[in-house]
């Protein structure tokens, strides 16, 4: 939905029908909604009712017992929601009241970046504004903000999504390493192809094509290892724990192993076959009219990330 022209657009009786919308929708129930917006019940049905009309779509399934969202419902819901958010910032801002950060936050981020990273971040957030509660879910997967109803994602990768408004904020690099003991142990592959003399901590999910892709920095020519794990692991933290105790050598991401590095519990090998680094970015899709909680949890989120030393590609 394009806010800004459905802003220009609003009139206060299709407000009011949307503020009915919205308050149906989470109790679920037309005769609860009116209690609390201390409507008739007629009133209250007519309001949608006029709503589904203008749409043209139908916001509800009803039944005697149930009254539940239609999918098109859903995503009005949405819309809609942030459209109020909108409305209540603009009307804070005409009386020269900033809009302070409240509500609830959603912040997504891969497993273990956000453990590491993201975090301390959120805690940060959380201490400076009492008035927002936040919901941190890490996934080591693609999520879709708009979908799964998410505030903020962070993105490691080149982004393919034109639509998401992206901050970045560092760069991170595949990172080949083991632990000192098993180096002295088993020896230092110079080659990628010397890999297939060593034991391997594959770090991903089990699948029967195993293969680590190189890239030389002397000529740029890549290079497709097969290999043959002696563990494979679906969490990458198990395949990090593994690495440090000595089982093997692993490739995970520089703000994975970078605090072990730097302790020297693992070391980097076949620095000279690393690929191009990724970006790191915050995304959001809200824009310019990013609700407060969002504005303000991103110029944290960047300016922590940007200065954190393992979401970098120094080391």
């Amino acid at each position: 939905m394009d806010i800004d022209l459905f802003l220009r657009s609003i009139r206060i009786d299709k407000l009011q029908n949307i503020r009915v919308f919205i308050e149906v929708a989470k109790q679920e129930s037309f005769s609860k909604a009116a209690e609390v917006l201390n409507m008739s019940a007629p009133a209250t049905t007519r309001a949608v009712a006029a709503l589904e009309d203008r749409l043209g779509i139908k916001l509800f399934n009803r039944t005697t017992r149930i009254v539940k969202l239609t999918e098109p419902g859903a995503r009005f819901l949405h819309d809609t929601e942030k459209v109020l958010e909108a409305l209540n910032e603009a009307e804070a801002a005409a009386a020269g009241v900033y809009s302070k950060p409240k509500g609830i936050l959603k912040v997504t981020a891969p497993i273990l970046f956000g453990q590491k990273h993201i975090m301390p971040v959120i805690e940060e957030y959380l201490r400076l504004n009492p008035k927002v509660a936040v919901k941190a879910m890490f996934y080591d997967r693609v999520t879709n903000l708009l979908d799964e109803e998410l505030d903020v994602a962070i993105r490691i990768g080149h982004l393919k999504d034109s639509s998401l408004y992206a901050v970045q904020v560092g760069e991170v690099r595949r990172i080949v390493c083991a632990s000192p003991r098993y180096l002295k142990q088993k020896g230092i592959p110079k080659t990628p192809a010397e890999l297939s003399e060593h034991d391997i901590v594959y770090p991903a999910t089990f699948e029967s094509k195993t293969e680590w892709e190189f890239q030389n920095h002397d000529n740029s020519k890549k290079e497709t290892i097969k290999l043959t794990p002696r563990l494979q692991c679906n969490q990458n933290a198990a395949a990090l724990n593994a690495a440090i105790d000595g089982f093997g050598i692993t490739r995970l991401m520089s703000y994975q192993v970078g605090e072990e590095i730097l302790k020297g519990s693992l070391q980097p090998i076949l620095t000279a076959y690393e690929g191009q680094p990724l970006p790191v970015s915050i995304v959001h899709v809200e824009g310019r009219r990013a609700n407060a909680k969002i504005r303000s949890f991103i110029d944290l989120a960047a300016e922590r990330l940007r200065s954190n030393p393992f979401i970098n590609t120094a080391y």
